[in-house]
């Protein structure tokens, strides 16, 4: 196996030839050896993980992204708490506020669920250090066939991989790194991502309905009874700022709810799109790509962020690893 100079991959040959860099695999693998999968998961600085379960989940610990994570909670609690106060309490259990406060929450609740599952989910990380001569051996590569290695990860780099310098990681067929789910979009999580820009949107655009009911149905009515359940101007403010936010979140969400599903439809990434790579990879059809985000067959679990993607990845096959 020979690593030519100035290049991250490698060109297998016989196994029965002399190293002509015996020097260059040692020092290989003596970085792999000092490499650990420990990164990336929560700290064991207090008993609330180990007690919950949690320290071997995968969690990205970037303080921006973790900011970003926590700002993002807030804002669905604030939202989620003032749209029940404001507009729902009010109507008390009628029809009308029992089926809507059902749909709300569910979206609500199916958002944060769906953020949870995408910011504490494998986004397809490549196993770290395993660009040693052994683990080349294990894929069973013919002699001549190249394959690619990350030097920082010092892995082996599957088709589509791309490495991430916030999750530190190689990442296979990595979308982008989103901050606001503390996390890359890749091929393990994108279902979740998809989900949680989905019900944001539902959400965001059931709560622009009520108060457009809510406004249109108590102006007439000078905010008499069953339309404020605090004061009458903190009723109004309140409306405002969940309008904003509402408007701001329903857009964002929206777009980019679009934007991965041309993108998965198309079997393109948007690093991919970005950089403008040439496809090297047979395109899967719209169907087909479509199952390999959110599973084999297409029933009600695609919009259930409680189900982990039946996807076939086939990520040990030797044929993804050269090129």
């Amino acid at each position: 196996m020979q690593t030519p100079q100035g290049h991250g991959h490698f060109r297998l040959e016989p196994l029965h030839k002399q190293d002509r860099q015996p020097n260059e695999h040692k020092d290989l693998e003596r970085q792999a050896v000092k490499l650990s999968d420990s990164n990336n998961k929560c700290c064991r600085c207090c008993g609330l993980t180990r007690f919950l379960r949690l320290e071997r989940i995968w969690f990205v610990q970037d303080p921006c992204g973790i900011i970003c994570a926590v700002l993002t909670y807030g804002l669905l609690v604030y939202g989620i708490s003032m749209t029940n106060a404001v507009l729902l309490f009010p109507v008390g259990f009628t029809f009308y506020g029992i089926i809507n406060g059902i749909f709300f929450n569910l979206f609500g609740s199916l958002a944060c669920i769906s953020h949870f599952k995408a910011m504490t989910s494998d986004p397809g990380a490549v196993p770290l250090g395993n660009a040693t001569r052994d683990q080349l051996g294990n894929l069973g590569l013919k002699v001549g066939q190249v394959v690619y290695r990350c030097p920082k990860c010092i892995c082996i780099k599957p088709e589509r991989t791309h490495h991430c310098s916030v999750c530190r990681r190689c990442i296979r067929k990595m979308d982008h790194h989103c901050p606001w789910v503390n996390n890359c979009v890749g091929e393990l999580n994108q279902k979740y991502f998809v989900l949680f820009t989905l019900y944001i949107a539902l959400m965001c655009t059931h709560s622009l309905i009520m108060q457009l009911i809510h406004f249109v149905s108590c102006v007439g009515t000078d905010w008499g009874a069953g339309c404020t359940y605090f004061s009458m101007p903190a009723t109004v403010v309140l409306m405002m700022t969940i309008m904003m936010e509402g408007i701001l979140f329903s857009l964002f969400t929206l777009i980019m709810f679009c934007t991965q599903i041309h993108a998965i439809c198309t079997d393109e990434t948007g690093i991919e799109q970005l950089k403008k790579e040439s496809p090297t990879w047979d395109r899967k059809t719209k169907c087909l790509s479509m199952k390999s985000v959110f599973g084999s067959k297409m029933n009600i679990s695609w919009l259930n962020p409680f189900v982990k993607p039946d996807i076939g990845n086939g990520k040990e096959l030797a044929y993804l690893y050269s090129v």
